[in-house]
């Protein structure tokens, strides 16, 4: 009998034993893939083993006391967020070598102690097994407002503005980040911390409250800050809870008394004071401040302010048919919000989107020639579909941002991302060649055709949202209330803004792309300029 036929007769015992057992066979399989599975979470969790990870959650000891906790609890799940109060100590001002590479932006302090128990940074968190970078941390961290970014695990990200812990040994920061080798990402209870520079948009935060500033007394606080209370032991988190139940929008700190109320022309929130002046310890935590009896800090809580959310049709057929006009990526969508939350008027579309329609933009489904919606979106920017308008509104955006908004909205959704597979294909080089020059054109045929025109740039409403939102409303042929106005602010924002947890770590742009597109932009510069407004931000101009 040959070797080959002596094999071949056990595994044909086998076949036929699995044949007569298949439901053996499969468990067989299932056991197998678990098996697996379970190799690959604990080389995911347990990583490189340090100083700091003796003892602690992620050594072989912890890994087997907590495989019913830890192993199946939220890290697996992927990105996932906690809201905590913060506290804060200084650290140390020093950073390892490998700190040349990271972002100007951020300052490294140190590496300090974490406790799974008590947090040293409890704003939102969230975690990536596979992609994590200290840039994602940062630009995740400092979007959400948050003053410092922590990295932990290799591929944990905690944010928060107040450190609550102590300093560890450089040492035990010894993980490399998930996303990139090249930098450390932490340890084992350890937090690789950074400061972060905040831009003027972002908020910060404590706990669920985004924190509005220091503010000085109002002339008659019992009118502009209707509910009052002494607290004893103050802290930021009793106020905010206490304004919270009254159902108000702001939580006012003055030492030991909590003022509820919401943000009316008495008190607008439109002149903050230097948070030097409400530098006040509370009673009731070491590390916030209260403020005191002439200079008040300002948390908004999550209660909605409903001055601005009713909303109908015209009461009557409007008389002018007003656009507003932009190209796809400029913000038209969050200038209809707004809009439609400071006129209490539905905005209409020359299209219809079903998933805005299902988001409370009713105007939607009404012919653009309706008559019963205050103004209508549109991208269009042929010369019959602008003078079919009798004024309009032209919405501007940095082309740069402009472009990769719509690519994103594209192939991601109103608020989905492209994916790297699409950034890196051919779709994001055509997609530039296509539409940038649209950007162009788009303002410029509107300009030349267009009847009654307002220009607003993006970038300014941002900036300055009361002023340049109340100029619409009057362009509109509306009464402004302050009321509404003040209303808008607090929920700006609405359905439609897509979240840091994507952002491109790159510049898409090749030098190529960038001569073409700041040649453009001089363009529409000129051609703004020509009509006697005021060009393009400085921001746009190449520098």
């Amino acid at each position: 009998v040959s070797p080959s036929t002596n094999m071949a007769k056990p595994l044909l015992k086998i076949q036929r034993y699995f044949r007569r057992k298949p439901v053996r066979f499969f468990s067989l399989i299932l056991l197998y893939l678990t098996a697996g599975s379970l190799v690959f979470l604990h080389s995911g969790f347990v990583g490189d083993s340090g100083p700091g990870a003796r003892g602690g959650r992620d050594s072989p000891v912890a890994s087997e006391m907590g495989s019913r906790t830890s192993l199946s609890d939220a890290r697996g799940l992927g990105i996932m967020s906690r809201v905590f109060k913060e506290t804060r100590r200084s650290g140390r001002r020093f950073g390892p070598p490998w700190m040349k590479k990271a972002r100007q932006e951020a300052k490294y302090i140190g590496c300090y102690i974490d406790d799974t128990q008590k947090r040293a940074l409890r704003g939102v968190s969230f975690f990536d097994y596979k992609k994590m970078t200290v840039f994602r941390c940062q630009d995740n961290c400092a979007e959400r407002g948050y003053m410092y970014a922590g990295l932990e695990f290799g591929a944990e990200c905690y944010c928060g503005h107040k450190i609550q812990t102590a300093n560890s040994s450089e040492s035990e920061c010894n993980m490399e980040c998930k996303g990139e080798k090249s930098n450390l990402c932490g340890g084992a209870n350890r937090l690789s911390i950074y400061r972060l520079e905040l831009s003027q948009e972002s908020a910060r935060r404590y706990g669920s409250a985004i924190f509005k500033g220091c503010f000085h007394r109002p002339d008659n606080v019992t009118l502009a800050l209707p509910f009052s209370a002494t607290i004893q032991n103050m802290s930021v988190e009793k106020c905010v809870d206490t304004c919270t139940e009254r159902e108000k929008t702001l939580a006012v700190l003055a030492g030991d008394r909590c003022h509820c109320g919401f943000p009316t022309p008495l008190f607008s929130l439109h002149e903050p004071e230097n948070e030097d002046m409400c530098l006040n310890r509370c009673h009731g935590e070491e590390f916030e401040s209260c403020g005191n009896d002439e200079y008040f800090v300002v948390y908004q809580t999550q209660v909605q302010d409903n001055r601005c959310m009713d909303r109908h049709f015209l009461p009557s057929r409007a008389k002018q048919l007003v656009a507003l006009a932009s190209f796809p990526g400029a913000g038209n969508t969050w200038a209809r919000h707004l809009i439609e939350l400071a006129t209490g008027f539905y905005t209409g579309s020359y299209y219809f989107d079903g998933s805005l329609y299902n988001k409370g933009f009713k105007g939607e489904r009404d012919h653009w020639r309706s008559g019963r919606t205050i103004c209508i979106k549109t991208h269009e920017s042929g010369r019959k579909e602008i003078e079919a308008f009798d004024s309009s509104i032209i919405m501007i955006r940095n082309p740069y941002k402009a472009l990769m908004a719509e690519f994103n909205r594209k192939y991601g959704g109103h608020i989905g991302f492209a994916s790297q597979a699409h950034w890196k294909g051919k779709e994001w080089p055509e997609f530039v060649r296509n539409y940038a020059p649209w950007w162009a054109s788009h303002t410029l045929d509107w300009l030349n055709y267009g009847k009654n025109v307002q220009v607003v740039h993006f970038e300014d409403l941002k900036r300055d949202l009361f002023s340049k939102l109340k100029g619409m409303v009057l362009f509109l042929g509306l009464k402004v209330s302050e009321d509404r106005l003040l209303c808008v602010e607090g929920q700006k924002d609405g359905n439609f803004k897509r979240s840091g947890l994507r952002k491109l770590e790159y510049d898409p742009y090749t030098p190529e792309m960038r001569a073409n597109i700041n040649e453009l932009i001089r363009t529409v510069d000129a051609a703004l300029k020509k009509r006697n407004m005021s060009g393009v931000p400085e921001e746009y101009m190449p520098r």
